[in-house]
């Protein structure tokens, strides 16, 4: 039985969170022995099969009290513990720190270690500190799976010889849903309330939308992450007298009910890695209006014209007039949709699970040659 074990920081509900979660539960399906290897416990986190063995290696009790340096090597020092105790055949680590916490623990070792990049790269591995660490670990990983091709691009060729690219896997539930043949008269949105999502200049954007079709409204779904992004949404609201029109809606279970009644679907981000919005959105068929942020996740999915639109990142006159573009046209609208539901062949979570498993049995393979 070939065992493998993921490392991250936690589970909570987050895009990597997600893809780990579902990796893990389904190579546990397939007879893998899996381990996943956390830094904590949180309290909204995704469940795991209870095949999947969960280890806690981050600080414990009486670490807090220490200084930041000690914390960061004693964060080393217990997933190395982890690493040795129970000798994966693969550690795939997601996530920045995560990366250089499992490189550095086991990458001396004969583990194989396969890190993944999981944001846009400039502006979080372009630091001083960054460029240090990665001169020193990365030519320790045995491979690295990438988003998009903008991420592979950043990193240093020794890097990119032994990577892929491998795109998030899609909640079968956003696969073949019907959508009413009589639309809500709405352009729809789902996204935490964060800064880099830019709900602000979307809601900017929709109001020059509603001077033309005053009977739209905007329906902003998802949760507040704290940041002030929603305190900057409701002044925006409150000065322009949008209360009847742009409506932020909060969280919801069922966004494969919601999102479908809209017409038009709007993605607003200033970077991202592989957005898993915008991904779900396409599979519900909806026409949508995306940025083309970078590192080039919509682009990765969406071709302009052909199963979306793409405008210019943070520009609402772009965006405006892309909404209405699909809100006038509705014979494009409906060709944009059909078309983007055809993302279900690349990210359904069979897909997606082969492309990891031949990848991971490839890096296996090599160190059992070696």
């Amino acid at each position: 039985m070939k065992t493998i074990a993921f490392h991250l920081n936690c589970l909570v509900q987050g895009g990597a969170e997600r893809v780990v979660s579902n990796l893990a539960n389904q190579f546990a399906k397939e007879g893998y022995k899996v381990y996943v290897a956390t830094e904590w416990y949180d309290e909204d986190e995704f469940k795991l099969d209870k095949r999947v063995t969960r280890v806690h290696v981050g600080l414990r009790e009486g670490d807090e009290k220490k200084n930041r340096i000690t914390k960061f090597f004693l964060r080393v020092k217990y997933l190395k513990e982890f690493v040795r105790e129970y000798h994966p055949d693969v550690l795939i680590a997601f996530a920045q720190r995560a990366n250089y916490r499992a490189l550095m623990a086991a990458g001396n070792s004969d583990i194989p270690v396969v890190i993944s990049i999981r944001t846009d790269p400039v502006g979080h591995y372009d630091s001083f500190s960054d460029r240090v660490q990665q001169k020193w670990l990365f030519p320790k990983a045995a491979g690295c799976v990438f988003q998009t091709t903008g991420q592979k691009e950043f990193f240093k060729p020794y890097l990119q010889d032994n990577s892929t690219i491998i795109l998030n896997p899609v909640n079968a539930k956003y696969f073949d849903v019907k959508r009413p043949e009589v639309k809500d008269k709405s352009v729809v949105h789902h996204a935490r309330l964060v800064d880099f999502k830019n709900q602000p200049m979307l809601c900017r954007a929709f109001i020059k939308v509603h001077e033309k079709h005053p009977d739209y409204v905007l329906k902003i779904y998802g949760p507040d992450s704290k940041d002030g992004t929603k305190e900057i949404l409701d002044k925006i609201i409150a000065d322009n007298h949008a209360e009847d029109y742009i409506l932020l809606m909060g969280g919801s279970d069922e966004l494969e009910k919601e999102i479908p009644k809209g017409e038009v679907y709007a993605f607003s981000s200033d970077w991202e890695g592989l957005p898993n919005s915008l991904l779900e959105a396409m599979a519900m068929g909806m026409p949508c209006v995306a940025t083309d942020c970078p590192c080039g996740g919509p682009r990765t999915v969406m071709t302009d014209g052909v199963n979306g639109l793409l405008v210019p990142v943070k520009d609402e006159d772009a965006m405006a007039a892309g909404l209405c573009r699909l809100i006038e046209d509705k014979e494009l609208a409906e060709k944009l949709g059909k078309e983007a539901a055809k993302i279900k062949d690349i990210t359904c979570g069979e897909a997606v699970f082969v492309q990891w498993r031949d990848y991971l049995d490839k890096v296996i393979a090599g160190k059992n040659r070696s």
